[in-house]
């Protein structure tokens, strides 16, 4: 494993005086650490071999990144692996990935190990997709593992390119790659706490102002600690104190998730139950998120019946389409496209008004080519 500047150095070098596309694949240790950040980097180039770079021991990756960036990169669920990619100075200009590009292609099974087995013929070895990745020094089996991630990624880059244009599909792949490589990265989550699993059951405003202290403080704790969350604290635990909303630690401690916390740690929940009980009304968080798009389509009945009647004729044709070119329906267009579309669909409802509001909401032109006929039909008869 590469843990040291001079052996990045000579990688570098290596990568990029290769030749063809570069294989890339990052490890995380989701569940075991706070945040997802990257703590194996594996990298393949014809004339270059392999490479498994320790992030950990070699934070700044930039160098390696700018020698390779006019390359394509060929990354298994790009977007996976982008943002931590990212964090250490690695940013591709062009990719190919091989899980849309199955999911475009019609694949029934796009993991990766499913994907080199159906179209290349071999079998990967499994077994440690799950582990912390973040412990050092790293076993040998996990190594080998992780340099079989991109050890075919090319071979099956090929494949899967040679199969997109038989099926006169590999423009589209190419604007959604160039889609995936050119997005900005994504803003943050606004309110994550109201994520917190079990929030339906959460109605009160006092209660959400509990979800929000403990969701905060555990955050702030495994920040710290540099642990996963749901080690420091379960959601069900938070959801459990929060429609209690227990007056001391005593009672806290009663609650399940609570009962094997030691009593400083349970002290420590409930000054934040605490903090939560004490706001003002004018404090309290309000109930749900502002919704900025339409309503959920389960209101659409009662606000909009002929609204209702548009989103219904709209995604039965979209459906359809979608088993006709072979490919998941959200991979055709995205629901919430739809969704927009028809609840205020463009004035009038021809393929030009269509197409531009296709394309406000994002969609790639080939998404408005094949769309906008199969809409404006849909629209169109729902309204008469």
């Amino acid at each position: 494993m590469i843990a040291d500047a001079d052996a990045l150095a000579e990688v570098t070098a290596a990568f990029a005086a290769g030749r063809g596309p570069v294989a890339v694949d990052a490890e995380r240790a989701s569940g075991y650490r706070y945040g997802q950040r990257a703590y194996l980097v594996q990298l393949r180039r014809e004339g270059a071999g392999s490479a498994l770079i320790d992030p950990v021991a070699c934070p700044d990756l930039s160098g390696l990144g700018a020698a390779i960036s006019d390359v394509e990169w060929v990354l298994h669920a790009a977007t996976q692996d982008l943002p931590c990619l990212r964090e250490i100075g690695m940013v591709p200009t062009r990719i190919f990935d091989t899980e849309l590009a199955g999911r475009l292609a019609g694949f029934p099974r796009v993991g990766l190990g499913a994907m080199v087995e159906n179209v290349l013929g071999f079998v990967l070895e499994k077994g440690h997709s799950a582990v912390d990745w973040s412990t050092r020094p790293l076993p040998e089996p996990w190594l080998r593992y992780a340099a079989l991630d991109v050890e075919l990624l090319v071979d099956l880059r090929d494949a899967l390119e040679k199969e997109l244009d038989r099926q006169g599909k590999l423009e589209w792949a190419r604007q959604e790659f160039d889609a995936i490589a050119s997005a900005p990265p994504p803003e943050p989550r606004k309110d994550p706490w109201r994520r917190t699993s079990g929030m339906h059951k959460v109605r009160r405003r006092r209660q959400l102002a509990v979800v929000r202290e403990l969701w905060q403080t555990r955050d702030r704790i495994a920040q710290r600690r540099d642990v996963s969350p749901g080690k420091v604290l379960g959601d069900a635990a938070i959801v459990e104190a929060a429609l209690a909303l227990p007056v001391n630690a005593h009672a806290l401690a009663a609650l399940n998730g609570f009962g094997r916390v030691n009593r400083r740690q349970v002290e420590q929940w409930q000054v934040a139950v605490d903090r939560a009980r004490g706001l003002s009304e004018s404090q309290l968080p309000q109930p749900g998120q502002p919704v900025t798009g339409p309503p959920p389509p389960r209101a659409w009945a009662d606000k909009d019946p002929a609204a209702a009647a548009r989103l219904t004729a709209a995604r039965a044709a979209v459906t359809a389409l979608a088993e006709r070119l072979n490919m998941p329906q959200e991979n055709l267009i995205t629901p919430d496209t739809v969704r927009r579309v028809c609840w205020e669909p463009p004035a009038p409802v021809d393929a030009e008004s269509v197409a531009a509001a296709l394309a406000g909401h994002g969609a790639r032109p080939w998404q408005v080519e094949q769309v906008t006929p199969v809409l404006v039909t849909a629209l169109t008869q729902s309204v008469s």
